[in-house]
Parts: C-alpha cells; structure tokens; sequence
C-alpha cells in the first residue's frame, strides 16, 4: 500500500509542477499548486498508516495552509482582474519599477 501511495503522490506532484512551469492563466496555477499540497497530503496519511498519526496531523495543518493560501491567492488575482482586465500571468507588471 505505501510504495502505490507514494508513486501516485509523486505523479500527482509532478503534474502540478509541470502545471505551474508552463501556463500562464493565474487560476490554473493555483489549481496546480493546490495538486501539490494534495499530493504531500496523500503521502502524510500513506506514512501515518505505517508509522503512527503525526501525518495526519501534519495533512490538516497542510488543509489549513491551502484553504488560506487559496482564498488570498484568489483575492489577489480578482483584483488585479478588475485592474488589468486579464489573468495572463504574462502581463502582471505590477511590481516592476
């Protein structure tokens, strides 16, 4: 049961990763980033079932995180939606001097 957790924890994290590298829509980064943290998810409950309950532990701590990093994150680009009129990563200039 652990080795077939971890594969697929480790292929759903590559495909966030990928996700991440190459789009550039600000949503789908985040749907990416949030693939990632529910891959380190899975492989905290695939070790807490071997080792004991600190995974999940360390899982809902990680649920916190993203619940939080989702809705700022989602406030950030609806702002700047309503400023720039677009989501392209690719055109978010707003920090450069």
């Amino acid at each position: 049961m652990l080795p077939e957790s971890i594969a697929l924890s480790a292929v759903l994290f590559t495909i966030g990763v990928i996700g991440v590298l190459t789009r550039r829509n600000a949503i789908i980064v985040f749907m990416c980033v949030e693939l990632m943290l529910n891959a380190v998810n899975l492989t905290f409950v695939a070790f807490s079932r071997v080792y004991g309950a600190a995974g999940q532990v360390f899982a809902i701590l990680v649920m916190t995180v993203a619940a939080a990093e989702a809705a700022v994150g989602l406030a950030i680009v609806i702002a700047i939606y309503r400023h720039r009129q677009t989501v392209n990563l690719g055109r978010f200039n707003l920090l450069r001097g």
